[in-house]
């Protein structure tokens, strides 16, 4: 049996689960257009689309919420928040945001300007798209190994120093506004940076003047993985860690839904003070007052109390043990996955569980929705649909990772739950013949289409 350490909390809420069968199902995913996305909650049994904003607040979290105040400026509640973002990730000036991709078009419209170009270990699609908006081209200057779902690197979110020193010859550091880094690598599976890479990767682009930028959303499991993996790293402390990961950045933008276990909410930590002004004026246009950026006095406060939470490694812990265990029931009985597992999801390799789907009829859209109709359990596409259309030719995009990714929000779900998702899994899996062809667009947004778009089956009224 796969160790499997109890969870270190006791539960004091609960929501109820509605059950449903396989008939109601069905009819839930077809009235979706086939996109788990697009389906009402209260129809999910164990919602695994992501972990962002869903995990559990903690009682000291919920007794932070009562400290909030709720002042319009110059609020108690944002120096607590400030505090807490300069004590564990470092960065002087904090600018609040109501979450990641208001930090992400912020830091955007701030550097980009038209016929620029972004390097960066791999792209997730709303930090691309802020970057293509305002008239950048991403380059992935991530490792190979990265794109291999089988590579047992240990940290396939490293960047390629030869890559990276291609696209600073080739376009040259005017045209380069910054490296934009991830921690973890979020499209390669939740796969860590190491410390090592990360300053390398600083050390060479501020060589040539060009700053770095960190994705710091999951920085903390990225620092888990540093203690675990690379070595000179195993007795120090997540919090050590963590502080190192971010000391040779420029700067950050943070999604305070993924590690800092809150529900809303997020930041840009900044050391260069003339960005920082910059950057506020913007945040007042688009995101509130530069002490509260979307937020309540009450998200703030949970945030403060989440970030402290977030690097006991107990929880770290035990996080990492529960998608370990997931992922070992699913590689144990053939289910191919993503190797190594990454820091905050189960990524199942959909090209490999489904080779009879090509790639332009989507096959981990159409495997997200059978593992739907089958258990009632939603994860999400990362692959074709979420790659979206090249902006120059209109030609989709076909990364070479195609799978299922099933995020596992933090303190929500137990061993049974993970029991389920796996059953169910290895259950799809061992019928996947009966899969016979995959889906097409029957809708198709211009942005982020994997949210709001729809789909048809190919053939028939469904698709097995």
């Amino acid at each position: 049996m796969i160790a499997y350490p109890p969870e270190p909390w006791r539960i004091k809420m609960v929501e109820p689960i509605k059950a449903t069968t396989r008939e109601y199902r069905e009819q839930a995913i077809r009235d979706a257009g086939w996109n788990p996305c697009l389906l009402r909650s209260e129809d999910v049994a164990i919602d695994l689309f992501t972990d962002s904003g869903t995990s559990a607040m903690s009682d000291r979290q919920w007794s932070a919420l009562l400290r909030g105040d709720e002042a319009y400026a110059g609020a108690r509640s944002f120096y607590v928040f400030e505090a807490a973002v300069r004590g564990f990730y470092g960065y002087e000036h904090v600018i609040p945001v109501h979450q990641g991709r208001g930090g992400e078009n912020i830091l955007s419209r701030c550097l980009i300007r038209p016929g620029t170009h972004i390097p960066g270990n791999m792209y997730f699609p709303s930090t691309r798209a802020h970057q293509e908006l305002n008239g950048a081209t991403f380059h992935d200057v991530i490792v190979d190994e990265a794109e291999d779902p089988q590579a047992a690197l240990p940290f396939k979110g490293n960047v390629d120093l030869d890559k990276l020193r291609a696209v600073i010859a080739e376009f040259g550091a005017d045209l380069i506004p910054y490296v934009s880094l991830a921690a973890t690598v979020n499209m390669a599976g939740g796969q860590p940076i190491s410390v090592a890479n990360l300053t390398e990767v600083c050390e060479l682009a501020h060589a040539h003047g060009i700053p770095v930028f960190l994705d710091t959303a999951r920085a903390v499991e990225n620092a888990w993985f540093v203690k675990q993996r690379e070595p000179g790293w195993g007795d120090r402390s997540l919090a050590e860690i963590l502080l190192a990961l971010c000391a040779p950045t420029d700067g950050a933008v943070m999604s305070a839904k993924k590690d800092s276990l809150a529900n809303i909410g997020g930041w840009i930590g900044l050391r260069d003070p003339v960005l920082a002004e910059q950057a506020r004026g913007l945040v007042l246009l688009y995101e509130g007052l530069h002490t509260y950026g979307g937020m309540t006095g009450r998200d703030m406060e949970a945030i403060a109390a989440g970030i402290a939470e977030s690097v006991d490694e107990a929880h770290m812990g035990a996080r990492i043990a529960q998608l370990e265990y997931l992922g070992g029931r699913l590689d144990a009985e053939g289910v191919p996955i993503i190797h190594p597992i990454g820091g905050h999801c189960v990524c199942v390799d959909a090209t490999a569980a489904l080779p009879q789907i090509p790639r332009t009829r989507f096959a981990a859209q159409t495997l997200a929705a059978a593992v739907y109709v089958d258990a009632g359990i939603r994860g999400v596409e990362r692959g074709g649909v979420s790659a979206g259309r090249d902006p120059v030719t209109g030609e989709n995009r076909f990364p070479p990772l195609e799978f299922l990714r099933l995020a596992v929000p933090r303190r929500v779900y137990t061993r049974a739950h993970m029991d389920v998702v796996a059953d169910s899994l290895i259950r799809v899996h061992r019928e996947r013949d009966r899969i016979t062809h995959g889906l097409e667009f029957a809708y198709e947004p211009d942005h982020l289409r994997f949210f709001q778009a729809r789909f048809r089956p190919v053939s028939g009224s469904s698709i097995w």
